[in-house]
Parts: structure tokens; sequence; C-alpha cells
């Protein structure tokens, strides 16, 4: 799940530009969501990540408010963040609006998340990963770091003391169904994921929570096997429907949306019958992944609908 980072990165370069740069008014950074998620620009990288990273790891969810996966992202990254009581930090950079920071990691593409600890960065990946495997890549990385952090262990205390208050939020049991999933994604027996997620919505059709993440699991399972080289071949063999779908799967992969649904809407246009069928059943799982108002998924549906009618 970790992906390398482009080249060495020493965060401690960006402090003589931090501190010349114009922070927000006492010490205030932008708006984050709770205590531990904030928004951090280039002024405020220095204190709010490379500074507090000594204490807690901080995850960094550089972001674009055009990239529709960081929409997929980023609120799991949130919750995950106020679940976990102060026991790690959740950054939010805007890489358009800071493009130093975005520069300092050599970000070649978004979502990109870098965890840094001791004001270095530790482990990495880059695109909308499932929920499940974002929360075991950051269980990870706090048991990883937990003993030569300690700031961990006692964010992690104090949360379970709130809990123990008698007006403390109790947390909701999980539910079972959704747990079997995940640890079927952890094994990564993507296959199992799928038909928990499927019986789930067999029994209720209208969860949104299982129908979202039995598209992302579908996805995930093909992604794992998405080979750029695909590409080039659809490219090559139009008329060869197998090669455009796994063509459309690798460039969502890569963050080239609007590619792969404009090759999808065009394949549509081309084929009748089963074969334009699966097609569009293809693309509709790929709107999945992505937030129902972002603007690519409004305008490919619009086009999908001119190719079907």
């Amino acid at each position: 799940m970790s992906a390398a980072l482009s080249g060495a990165v020493d965060l401690a370069a960006v402090k003589a530009r931090a501190e010349s740069a114009t922070r927000a008014p006492n010490g205030v950074t932008g708006g984050g969501s709770s205590d531990w998620v904030l928004d951090v620009t280039d002024a405020t990288f220095q204190t709010d990540v490379v500074e507090r990273s000594l204490q807690v790891p901080v995850v960094v969810d550089l972001w674009a408010t055009w990239c529709g996966p960081c929409k997929q992202l980023s609120p799991v990254l949130e919750r995950l963040a106020a679940a976990g009581g102060g026991a790690w930090v959740l950054a939010k950079i805007d890489v358009d609006a800071n493009p130093r920071v975005a520069q300092l990691f050599g970000v070649q593409s978004i979502p990109t998340v870098v965890a840094v600890a001791g004001g270095q960065p530790v482990d990495a990946f880059s695109g909308a990963l499932p929920e499940p495997q974002v929360r075991q890549w950051i269980d990870a990385l706090l048991n990883a770091l937990r003993d030569r952090m300690p700031g961990i262990g006692a964010a992690e205390e104090a949360a379970a003391a709130r809990s123990d208050q008698p007006d403390g939020q109790v947390e909701e049991p999980p539910d079972p169904r959704f747990t079997a999933a995940e640890d079927a994604i952890e094994r990564g027996d993507y296959a199992a994921a799928e038909a928990a997620y499927q019986q789930i919505l067999d029994a209720e059709p209208g969860n949104a929570q299982a129908r979202e993440a039995l598209a992302q699991v579908r996805f995930a399972a093909r992604a794992e096997a998405a080979d750029p080289v695909s590409i080039g071949r659809a490219d090559a063999a139009p008329d060869d429907l197998d090669a455009q779908l796994a063509a459309a799967d690798a460039e969502v992969a890569l963050d080239r949306v609007d590619q792969a649904f404009r090759r999808l809407v065009d394949t549509v246009r081309r084929t009748s019958g089963d074969e334009r069928s699966r097609v569009r059943e293809h693309l509709i799982e790929l709107f999945g992944l992505f937030p129902a108002d972002d603007p690519r998924v409004a305008a490919a549906r619009r086009n999908l609908a001119s190719a079907l009618y």
C-alpha cells in the first residue's frame, strides 16, 4: 500500500521559508473540522506538520478541488482522524493553493497521502483507497511508531478515559456484516468482500454505504491488475471491448478520469445489444467511485445519455 516518495525529502528545508512567510493571526490555522484535522498552508507547514510530528504522527493529505478521488478519500481520513482522538493528526493541503509543499514532497499525482513522524516522511500511498485499507494503513503506522512516540499512547489513554465518563459518547458497535467485508479486504480477498457487500444490498437495497463500498472493492480488485500498457493496446484496437474496459480502469487508476469516461462513452456509441449494455454498466460502476456532484460525472452522464438515445 505504501508508495515511494519522489526523491529525498528534507522537511526541515522549509523552515526558513515558513518563518519568513505570513502566518495566520495568533497561530490559528485553517478551518479544520476538529482539533485533529487541520487546513495547512505553505506558511503554517513548519508549525502544523514538522513541529507537531515530533509528538504524534501527522498524516498529510495532498488534494485539490478538481480531484474526484480526493473527494472520496478526504472524508475518510477526516473520520478516522476524529476517531483517533489525537493519536495522530490530519493535515489537509490544497496543492494548487500551496505549491511549495507539493514540490517538497515531489507530488506526481493526487490524492497522495504522506505520513510524517519526527519531522520526516515515513510512509505514503497514492490514490483513493477504500476505507478499510486506509484504516489498516493508519493502524500499522501507529503500531510501528507507538514505542518511540509517547504522544500516541497518551492520546489513546485520554480518549479511553473520556469514553469511560458517564456523559462520554459511546461508540456504536460495528456492524458485523461490514466487519466481515473489511476483514476480507485486509486479507486481499476481494471476491469475499464483494460477496459480503452484495449480501447487505440484497437485504437492504437502499444501503448507500454498502453500495459505495461494493463499487470501491470491485474497482480495487480490477485496479490491482490494471496495466498502463493496456491504454495503448485499446487505442490500437477500438473494437476490442475487453481492451476498452481494461484501458478505462487503468486511466481511472492513473487519475485520467475524463479520458476514461470519454473512452467508454465512445465505445457505447460504437456498440449495440449486449455489448453496449456491458459497457454502459461498466461506466456507471465507475461513476459510483466519485461523488454524485462531481462535474466530470455529470458531464459524462449527459454524454452517455446522448450516446444511448
